[in-house]
């Protein structure tokens, strides 16, 4: 894209997939340029839960998603997209809970930008945990699975 040309249609793109995934906010670029294309969310303070509520609820979500992407057998998200645990609706996952799988294994599929891409087992193991559901959003680095 040169400088000097706005290119629209990556801009209509770009916000057809943050209203398709849920995200807040997506980056894109390449060489000397980049657009950013943010939501802008507003928080009703009213519907917020009780102070005293709020962390004792949270905290051990938070701590639970940090535990699972420091597993040393876990499986992390390379990009921003949408998760895919099977190739199509009327297939089966491509992976189960205490299922046996062999270094390079299709685990998941993540859609970005309308491309299918395939996420391997980094190594050979056993599934212990699937950590995303099929059609949810991921965000880069997030704990997909976890492999012993």
């Amino acid at each position: 894209m040169a400088k000097d040309k706005f290119n629209s249609e990556l801009v209509r793109e770009l916000a057809e997939l943050l209203n398709d995934t849920g995200l807040s906010e997506i980056e894109y670029g390449q060489d000397d340029w980049h657009v950013r294309v943010a939501k802008n969310i507003t928080v009703n303070a009213t519907a917020a839960a009780p102070v005293a509520a709020a962390p004792v609820a949270a905290a051990p979500a938070a701590e639970a998603v940090v535990d699972d992407a420091n597993h040393p057998g876990a499986v992390t998200s390379p990009m921003v997209g949408v998760a895919y645990l099977s190739p199509d609706p009327d297939s089966p996952q491509f992976v189960n809970v205490g299922d046996s799988v062999a270094e390079g294994a299709t685990l998941c599929l993540i859609e970005a930008m309308k491309v299918f891409n395939p996420i391997h087992a980094p190594k050979s193991g056993k599934v212990t945990r699937v950590l995303v559901n099929s059609g949810s959003p991921v965000e880069f680095g997030d704990p997909l699975f976890i492999i012993e």
